[in-house]
């Protein structure tokens, strides 16, 4: 198994880089996530996983060992594969996605593209009690407040803020703080964007 690779990023797109190391380039897969972080820079480490099918061997690359782990649980739940995976880091980030298992919110996980009801429970059913062994006691907090949470994103993407900014704010607020209500939480938030 590959750990990770390093080398000088020749080309860049939202599903793919190609990084040369040692005169051979490397095709990767990554998720968007992935992409925003490696736009504007000229080299590169990423972490990899592999993928070996009879037709072809792949290689899928993340930023952080964080996004990684969370790939590697997700393709181990049956009936969701490395390109669904992907895709789901392509809309959610790792935390979201935990954040989702944890307090078995399918509705968050349903909304990446290709993941049904059934398929989102499982990925909660199967995947919970790894999710939860892991997570330190800030995430835990962080998810009780999670309808407070929701409610005051989904106010603030009305008002016309971008979604990443906002759950950015609102995470932090929320570890910081604990606001006792949406209005409160609301308030901090436009302080701060």
């Amino acid at each position: 198994m590959f750990e990770y690779i390093k080398g000088d990023i020749n080309e860049l797109t939202p599903t793919n880089v190609v990084i040369e190391n040692h005169g051979m380039g490397y095709i990767i897969n990554i998720s968007l996530n992935t992409y925003s972080q490696l736009s504007g820079h000229k080299s590169t480490q990423l972490y990899l996983h592999q993928v070996i099918r009879d037709d072809a061997h792949l290689f899928f690359g993340f930023k952080d060992l964080k996004e990684r782990e969370i790939f590697r649980l997700l393709i181990s739940v049956s009936g969701v594969g490395a390109n669904t995976a992907r895709m789901m880091l392509s809309s959610l980030t790792a935390d979201e996605i935990k954040k989702a298992i944890f307090s078995n919110n399918s509705k968050t996980l349903q909304d990446v593209k290709g993941i049904g009801a059934k398929t989102a429970q499982r990925i909660i059913i199967e995947l919970k009690d790894k999710i939860g062994k892991e997570d330190e006691m800030g995430e835990i907090v962080l998810l009780q407040d999670n309808t407070i949470r929701e409610e005051a994103l989904s106010a603030l993407i009305m008002l016309g803020f971008a979604k990443n900014s906002i759950a950015k704010v609102l995470d932090k607020i929320i570890k910081v703080n604990s606001p006792a209500n949406v209005e409160e939480l609301i308030k901090l938030a436009l302080k701060q964007l």
